[in-house]
């Protein structure tokens, strides 16, 4: 199963379509190239699945996503597993 999580923006990188991103605890580069007409910035929260961001998220909503594929259990855990063996340059 492929979930979208979503994440806080915590640093641009030097190429402009990367961005250091936080999934619960994972750092990860996450392409952020769809987004270019969002302004993306840190302290945003991201909608990302794959590696590539989807869309940009108010925080309301990403802790309700959060909060519910915190309750799903398996499925999410196997995502972040997926995303902390990722590596994106």
């Amino acid at each position: 199963m492929c979930l979208g999580i979503p994440g806080e923006v915590i640093e641009l990188l030097d190429r402009p379509d990367l961005a250091k991103v936080n999934v619960s605890g994972v750092r990860r580069a996450i392409n952020i190239g769809l987004l270019e007409n969002e302004n993306v910035q840190p302290g945003d929260w991201i909608l990302i699945h794959v590696g590539f961001a989807l869309s940009k998220i108010d925080e309301d909503e990403a802790a309700a996503a959060l909060a519910f594929l915190e309750g799903i259990g398996t499925a999410y855990t196997d995502e972040l597993d997926a995303l902390a063996e990722s590596n994106i340059e």
